[in-house]
């Protein structure tokens, strides 16, 4: 029998930077075990150059990567969802829609690299900053025994990797 392949919807409000980044590094690092996918609640349509840029730089996938309404993985033919995870306090303050599957949720507060005004190589190096913080907290997420956690503790221990900043060890 095949193991499970858990289905993670990334949420943010516009869906061109931290959303994008979680779902492309999801899905290299958890090839085989999870499938990421990313949306917004009011997408902006592209996807920031910058992000794609450190996405190719850095060797994560960015085939299939665009900016996307939340509305297509709230519809009844949308995929069964194991987990939504927001990524900023915009979305996270939002009425979602009921997403199929009842997926676990949790909220992973980030700074927000579309909003930065400054020198692009200021730019760059926040995003940077982004970026290693999901790749922190998304380890954490890997390293997790989903199936042998109830949904209760499984909801604990992703509000917990949410508070996980880079190089800090979680709570």
């Amino acid at each position: 029998m095949a193991d499970k392949i858990y289905t993670v919807l990334f949420l943010c409000t516009g869906n061109s930077a931290r959303s994008i980044l979680a779902e492309s590094l999801l899905n290299r690092e958890g090839a085989g075990r999870f499938r990421a996918l990313s949306a917004g609640s009011h997408p902006k349509g592209a996807i920031d150059p910058q992000v794609l840029a450190l996405l190719t730089q850095t060797g994560f996938p960015t085939s299939g990567l665009r900016s996307k309404s939340w509305d297509e993985f709230a519809a009844p033919h949308g995929p069964a969802l194991d987990f939504v995870i927001t990524v900023c306090d915009s979305a996270a303050g939002e009425v979602c829609p009921v997403w199929p599957g009842q997926p676990v949720t949790a909220h992973w507060s980030l700074p927000d690299p579309a909003a930065f005004v400054g020198p692009v190589a200021e730019k760059n190096a926040f995003l940077g900053e982004v970026m290693r913080t999901l790749q922190a907290r998304l380890s954490l997420f890997l390293a997790l025994p989903i199936p042998a956690l109830d949904r209760l503790s499984l909801q604990s221990r992703l509000d917990a990797i949410g508070a996980v900043r880079e190089g800090e060890p979680p709570a």
